[in-house]
């Protein structure tokens, strides 16, 4: 806009004069700030022919259609994509901006255009309209002067002819102008637009920024200490932004929020500048914080779209302190991959490899991909949920169409119906991946099409199979700072608002085996994610195998700098020794009733009249045969439970004793008769299972029966 312009020029202007401020810069900042102030010069005055090509281009490919019973201005045939070719970021951003910005004032131009009667002109084919308008939009933006030509330029014939076409009609242009704004009666062109893109502008203009570290660079510390000697205040909530204020985010621990105004002065600072800070929607900084909380110490992550380079630097951050390898799909040309390779070693990520196949090309089993644990799935969406649509499409490498849908406020069901076909077709062929544990899923849309459907549909498709633990819906697991009570619900979503951009976010985990061991460094590994070790550093893989688990409790334990970890440790061992303690007491308990039933076993046996101890002949005190059995039972018990004490089963257990022969009972009388010749030995007092001393059990001497008849049963 034209009031937004004027500041910027001010803004450099005050820069320009404050040369104490730049004699402190860093000289590849000073030539940044200098290349910026340039270009927001040129921008007063004009752009370079290449990007009135470029934003015709784009217009081109996003104009609205209208029907051919009102079709007054003609386009020319825009079935094949055109081929771009920017010179630099700032050409890029204003083409799409000029392209933008044609679009959403195309009716009003083509009505300037047809009532001052320039249009048509016989000598600008049909193909030439698109340039015509988008150059007739910065004319007037221009207040109809003539634009200042740049001799570092080669010349673009097109530019030059419609731009003499136009200046020589700029009378009748601008007067156009001024009918169509009485006609509307609004005191500029602005008002022209409807209602809901005109707050939409709003909204996106006052959207606070948000920066995340590069900890490849710089501490989270340096960075408030740096910002503070710049005169910047922290404070608690967006609700608190004063101009030169700033705070922290609310669910990622290395996000920083500033106001919209800042926009400028903040990427003219030496911390932009060297990529310490970097800008980015935040719905990219929920996604990778997502997936970091689900790695452990050695896990690898598969990022399915190359997407921006920011947010993979940002997932390479968050994995510094491990030894996880970041796998990036779809980098298709030699070119392609070796930009990219040259932006992430300038911020200083050195864990990422590339693929150039794309995602869905590369099978579950691929070798490559055997210890990756986790897949952050960011698909192409309609993205209606975005603030800013520009940096969106120019950072996320998105489709232009994104603008044409903004301006309409909504997508064509055919392109959603493709969106939501393609999503879900990515999310299932994620989970097809064996050792994969988890999936993060995450768009910018709006529409439940593409974020709960899609999710849903792949969870009821069970396409992981049926000899894999199936995927289930859990929280998203951010920072302990957190206090959304959106992180509760299996589904994260966040309205497009003043403060904040629109994003959807979904988490897919495998269900846990209960027969999995989790070692002490998978649980050290997820407590630091979520922030409970508070950045306390693991020991490294090669240093933790050269070590014995009583060495490294003990290292860990004696440790001054890892306290945290220590009464870690110490509390699972308290847990480990009583579950331990637990199962030997109720082995000891079971063991009890056994002899106890014994017991009363035995006292069914006995006789209505039992003989006394008295009677019984004396014999030397010896083990016997019923003490080794028992010795060698409860031998048995106790091993078995050693071995298997997290997971033993108790089960009830009768001890069978040797059989017991009761007295013989004479025909002659009930009084039974002791035999001197065929005698059992007396019990000698073994022990218990529990170290009791054993009542003795009946042993009887009975003198053979005599058969009175052969076959006494018949």
């Amino acid at each position: 806009m034209p009031g937004s312009k004027s500041n910027l020029v001010s803004l450099h202007e005050d820069v320009i004069n404050d040369t104490s401020d730049l004699s402190e810069m860093k000289i590849s900042d000073e030539k940044g700030s200098v290349e910026k102030r340039t270009m927001t010069l040129i921008e007063k005055n004009g752009y370079h022919d290449s990007v009135y090509i470029n934003a015709a281009k784009i217009f081109q490919g996003i104009h609205t259609e209208k029907r051919k019973d009102r079709i007054l201005v003609r386009y020319g045939d825009d079935s094949v994509s055109p081929m771009l070719t920017f010179k630099n970021e700032y050409s890029q951003h204003v083409s799409y901006k000029l392209a933008f910005n044609a679009l959403k004032y195309q009716d009003l131009l083509e009505e300037i255009l047809l009532d001052s009667c320039v249009y048509p002109c016989q000598s600008i084919p049909d193909e030439l309209t698109s340039l015509l308008v988008v150059m007739l939009y910065d004319l007037q933006d221009r207040k109809f002067q003539a634009r200042e030509i740049f001799d570092e330029e080669e010349p673009v014939a097109e530019v030059r002819k419609i731009e003499r076409y136009l200046y020589s009609f700029r009378t009748k242009l601008a007067a156009a102008l001024a009918r169509c704004r009485i006609k509307h009666d609004a005191l500029s062109i602005e008002y022209i637009l409807p209602e809901t893109i005109r707050k939409q502008e709003q909204r996106a203009s006052a959207l606070p920024l948000c920066v995340w570290i590069n900890t490849f660079k710089i501490s989270l510390q340096d960075v408030f200490r740096d910002l503070k000697k710049k005169g910047f205040t922290r404070v608690e909530s967006v609700s608190d932004f004063d101009h030169y204020t700033y705070c922290m985010d609310q669910h990622c621990h290395d996000v920083l929020v500033f106001p919209s105004s800042l926009k400028e002065e903040l990427l003219n600072l030496d911390l932009f500048a060297d990529c310490k800070l970097l800008l980015q929607d935040k719905s990219r900084s929920l996604a990778v914080h997502s997936a970091q909380a689900l790695l452990n110490t050695d896990d690898d992550i598969i990022v399915a779209h190359v997407g921006s380079h920011l947010t993979i630097a940002h997932m390479s951050a968050l994995t510094i302190h491990s030894t996880s390898r970041i796998f990036v799909c779809g980098v298709k040309s030699s070119a392609k991959a070796a930009e990219l390779r040259n932006l992430l070693s300038h911020m200083g990520c050195k864990n990422i490899q590339l693929l150039h196949e794309d995602f869905t090309e590369i099978g579950p089993t691929d070798p490559r991909l055997q210890n990756a644990k986790v897949i952050l799935l960011l698909p192409p969406c309609s993205g209606l949920g975005v603030g800013n649509p520009i940096d969106f499409i120019l950072n996320e490498h998105g489709d232009a169409g994104l603008l044409r849908d903004l301006f309409q406020g909504s997508v064509s069901e055919d392109k959603l119906s493709s969106l939501a076909e393609r999503q879900l077709n990515e999310l299932m062929h994620a989970m097809k991946f064996n050792k994969v544990q988890a999936i993060v899923y995450c768009t910018c849309s709006v529409y439940p099409e593409e974020n709960e459907l899609v999710v849903e549909k792949a969870l009821e498709s069970g396409v992981e199979g049926n000899k894999v633990q199936p995927y289930r819906l859990i929280p998203p697991v951010f920072s302990t700072s957190s206090n959304s009570k959106a992180s509760t619900e299996f589904f994260f979503k966040i309205e497009p608002s003043e403060i904040s951009s629109g994003c959807f976010l979904a988490i897919l985990a495998k269900e846990k085996d209960s027969s999995e061991n989790v070692s002490v460094k998978d649980i050290l590994a997820r407590a630091a994610a979520k922030g409970l070790l508070d950045g306390i550093v693991e020991k490294s893989k090669e240093e933790e195998k050269k070590q014995k688990v009583t060495q490294r409790r003990h290292n860990i334990t004696g440790s001054g700098r890892e306290p945290k970890i220590a009464e870690f440790l110490h509390h699972q061992t308290l847990s480990n020794t009583k579950a331990e303690v637990s199962v030997s007491k109720a082995v000891s308990n079971i063991q009890q009733k056994n002899v106890n039933r014994t017991n009363s076993y035995v006292q069914l046996k006995k006789p209505i009249n039992p003989i006394a101890d008295t009677a019984l002949p004396k014999v030397p005190k010896h083990t016997s045969h019923l003490s080794s059995m028992g010795k060698a039972y409860e031998r048995q018990l106790a091993r078995k439970a050693r071995a298997e004490h997290k997971r033993v089963v108790l089960k009830p257990v009768e001890i069978v004793l040797p059989p017991v022969i009761t007295p013989y009972v004479s025909s002659q009388g009930n009084k039974p008769r002791i035999s001197t010749r065929h005698c059992l030995h007396g019990w000698t007092g073994a022990k218990g299972l529990s170290g009791r001393i054993l009542p003795p059990p009946l042993s009887k001497v009975v003198k053979p029966a005599v058969l009175g008849h052969p076959q006494p049963w018949l």
